[in-house]
């Protein structure tokens, strides 16, 4: 019996083989949405993860801006930030900051999911989110993919 066979295979970034993702947006609910594709930035997908190597796949949004939220979270739900000066914090609620800007709500969420440090500020790269049914991604030919086939 060949005991070579049973080692643990560690993914490097030569070794990593990532492809180019395209998921439609629409109709979809924004947690959901943003886990699935969270799991799919990381790699956790596929059989030869390691926790610490960029082994996901590059993943493009598009018709960001047709995500829904349930219940009243489109009014509830604030985003904080802090200009850095005394008294400088403001909020701003979902449905204005789709308004202004619809493609940041699903990559506020999306990093949100990922790690905390390095390797998720370089996994948060490999995200691209657009408004509308276009992309600047057609070169890399991106397989269009459904979520639902994913846990």
């Amino acid at each position: 019996m060949d005991t070579l066979s049973y080692k643990t295979i560690s993914a490097n970034k030569s070794t990593v083989d990532k492809q180019w993702l395209l998921v439609d947006a629409e109709g979809e609910t924004l947690g959901r949405l943003a886990s699935k594709v969270a799991k799919l930035l990381r790699g956790k997908h596929k059989p030869n993860f390691t926790p610490h190597v960029d082994c996901g796949d590059n993943v493009i949004i598009i018709n960001s801006e047709k995500i829904t939220m349930t219940g009243n979270k489109w009014e509830d739900k604030t985003y904080l930030r802090y200009t850095g000066y005394p008294g400088g914090q403001r909020s701003t609620t979902a449905q204005e900051l789709k308004d202004k800007h619809p493609e940041r709500i699903i990559e506020k969420s999306i990093k949100g999911m990922l790690p905390k440090n390095k390797l998720g500020a370089e996994l948060f790269r490999n995200l691209k989110v657009y408004v509308g049914a276009e992309h600047g991604q057609e070169a890399q030919k991106p397989k269009a993919i459904n979520l639902n086939d994913y846990k």
